[in-house]
């Protein structure tokens, strides 16, 4: 008799490195690890690190549901440069001075963007227009108008500023470009910005200090990996 879940079946808390993509870490484990169906909860930007959430075999059915958590993230922009991806990953596009600053001045313009945030994705992002992903359009030169999405901002807080260097917490909704948070936020403040460091700390209730770095991950055999795994009936506890 078939039993009614595996030690394969649950969700594995990843630290994902920088420059892989949300895609490369499941390919990976799955092949690694000799696994049927690995899925991820939430995609991060190569340039991204910190927490992903994988769900293997059958509680790839959840991954809808986690995938629908308010996210944490740490952050760093650099105001006075603008990119055409908002992060550093794209092509400079303008430089300009930056104003005297203080802390107490990102902070106040940040409240500005707090609540309910009608929010236009940038054109190097993988959103589809028509079955194409912005990026392969950007990539041409072609740049095409962009429906609004409503996020929501509960909380983006500064906690300190070395210009043209700026460090922030922002918690927000599922979908939320943390990337044209820092670019509208550096437009306002008239001196441009992009974001140059962004880590997610947390997803609902899962926590990056629960993760495992994915290469420390790739050195345990089948087994230890197993005994890493939030099984499936602690998951469907948690609904």
């Amino acid at each position: 008799m078939t039993p009614a879940h595996t030690p394969f079946d649950g969700a594995l808390l990843v630290d994902k490195p920088s420059e892989w993509t949300s895609h490369d870490v499941v390919a990976k484990v799955r092949n690694h690890f000799r696994l049927e169906k690995v899925g991820h909860c939430g995609t991060l930007d190569p340039m991204a690190t910190g927490l992903l959430i994988l769900v293997l075999g059958k509680a790839t059915r959840m991954s809808e549901r986690f995938m629908a958590a308010d996210k944490v993230y740490d952050g760093t922009l650099r105001l006075g440069e603008t990119t055409d991806s908002y992060d550093a990953d794209g092509e400079l596009t303008a430089t300009r001075p930056v104003p005297p600053l203080t802390l107490g001045d990102l902070n106040a313009c940040a409240e500005q963007f707090l609540g309910d945030l009608q929010q236009i994705p940038p054109m190097v992002s993988a959103k589809k227009i028509q079955g194409t992903a912005l990026y392969k359009l950007a990539r041409k030169g072609v740049e095409v108008p962009r429906e609004p999405r409503l996020v929501h901002i509960h909380t983006y807080r500064f906690s300190d500023y070395e210009e043209p260097f700026a460090y922030f917490r922002v918690s927000c909704s599922k979908g939320t470009y943390v990337r044209s948070l820092a670019h509208d936020l550096g437009e306002k403040l008239g001196c441009g910005a992009h974001l140059t460091a962004l880590r997610r700390v947390g997803s609902g209730r899962f926590d990056v200090v629960d993760a495992i770095p994915l290469p420390e991950l790739l050195s345990l055999d089948k087994t230890d990996m197993a005994a890493r795994v939030i099984p499936l009936v602690r998951l469907r506890n948690w609904e």
